[in-house]
């Protein structure tokens, strides 16, 4: 550890580049210790904030590019007649190829986060032949997150940069993680739609063989949804008690984070994003939506209905949620006598919910690329602002925010799912009638 401070405090750009070419053709160097020791360096005005991160940038895409073409050399014929003695036969290349060629140039800008996944990257881009357009697009995208992250945490932590940079590392592999399953879970849907909806078709006639009754279906569907619902409250309810010491660290770092980021001037915009989940914006937001539906005339009664339960449930469910866990908020605030729980987090759920129900509605029946792209950018920046609002104020712990985006994200996803299985339980319902008649 102290040999490398000195390192970097004697070469500085030199070291920092170098790390970052060895670290990504996979020496076992600590690349994000460097470079958050280099933001250290540029809190106190020995290294300039925007050179580090250039420099870093091109030590990360050098790195990555040189093993990238060494995988297109080598390909998958050296790792099989070689990768044994390394641990890397020909059966754990072939389920990692196969998986690396559906996911793995999608997630090139977040391998960078992950221990052990940013090294092997460029290797098996160049292994499964991804076109080095694509490879180049998203991995020299992710290093310049990657690095300017780290240099700016540590720009941003100061003194502190030794005490917390081990906690946010943790957190941003975690955070890394789960975007990564989602956007698994996204191009899955993508690509095997067809046979998803197929094996859906198959399950409802089976089950309308059985019950004899759409209405019944719907219920029991119903009922699962709330039961997977309430088991996943249960499931955060008994984390919360056994990681408190964890939830604790979390909010401490965040909490310092957001204050060293965010300075007054920044009220006004926070201010503006947080009025965005208010009974005032929301209720004109679902008229809109409600017109549109009703004039795109696909499935209309079905999407009111949903909207409605998702959102209207949406702030049912935080209330109820806020009662189950009681937990208070750090200023202890009190309406109209009544003691103010924060867990979960009121504008961080539906910020979720109430705009992520929506974006998925305008995607589903959008066509222009422009226009979903747009959509999904401002959904994204109106859920973080949304959950910064209450950070910013200090009304609640960022842990409540946290707990927000999750529960909203389960029950936008149980809605969305149940939309999409009611759509086809429809679909069926009309073919059986046709069938009889």
């Amino acid at each position: 550890m102290q040999s490398i401070i000195e390192l970097v405090n004697n070469y500085g750009y030199i070291i920092i580049f170098s790390a970052l070419v060895l670290e990504l053709i996979a020496f076992p160097l600590p690349g994000e210790l460097m470079m958050t020791y280099c933001g250290f360096l540029v809190y106190q005005s020995k290294m300039n904030w925007i050179i580090s991160i250039i420099v870093a940038t091109a030590g990360a895409i050098l790195g990555i590019t040189i093993s990238y073409f060494i995988g297109t050399k080598l390909g998958e014929g050296f790792f099989k007649k070689y990768g044994s003695y390394v641990h890397f036969g020909p059966e754990k290349l072939e389920k990692t190829s196969k998986w690396f060629k559906s996911y793995g140039n999608k997630l090139l800008i977040l391998a960078y986060f992950i221990p052990g996944i940013r090294h092997i990257t460029g290797y098996f881009s160049g292994i499964t032949e991804i076109s080095y357009k694509k490879f180049a697009l998203n991995s020299y995208i992710g290093a310049l997150i990657w690095t300017a992250t780290f240099i700016s945490l540590g720009k941003v932590l100061g003194p502190n940069w030794d005490n917390f940079h081990g906690y946010i590392k943790k957190y941003m592999i975690i955070g890394s993680l789960i975007i990564a399953l989602i956007m698994i879970i996204i191009y899955s849907y993508k690509y095997h739609k067809t046979q998803i909806i197929e094996f859906t078709y198959k399950i409802i006639n089976r089950i309308m063989v059985a019950f004899h009754s759409i209405g019944k279906i719907k219920v029991v569907i119903a009922i699962m949804a709330a039961a997977l619902l309430g088991f996943s409250a249960l499931v955060i309810g008994v984390t919360q008690d056994y990681l408190a010491h964890e939830f604790e660290q979390f909010d401490t770092i965040v909490s310092y984070l957001i204050k060293a980021i965010f300075e007054n001037k920044w009220s006004y915009l926070i201010d503006l994003f947080g009025a965005i989940t208010s009974i005032k914006i929301l209720m004109p937001l679902m008229i809109i939506i409600l017109i549109w539906i009703i004039r795109r005339n696909i499935d209309k009664f079905l999407e009111i209905e949903f909207l409605l339960i998702t959102i209207v449930g949406g702030e049912a469910l935080q209330f109820i949620l806020r009662h189950i866990f009681r937990r208070l908020g750090p200023s202890v605030l009190e309406v109209i006598g009544n003691v103010q729980y924060t867990f979960p987090s009121n504008q961080s759920l539906m910020s979720i919910v109430a705009y992520g129900f929506i974006a998925f509605i305008i995607l589903r029946h959008g066509k222009k690329t422009w226009i979903k792209t747009t959509i999904i950018t401002a959904t994204i920046l109106i859920c973080i602002f949304s959950g910064l609002n209450p950070l910013f104020y200090k009304t609640e712990y960022p842990s409540d925010v946290y707990a927000g985006y999750i529960f909203g994200g389960v029950w936008l996803t149980l809605n969305i799912i149940l939309l999409e299985v009611y759509r086809i339980i429809t679909k069926v319902q009309l073919k059986h009638v046709e069938k009889f008649k």
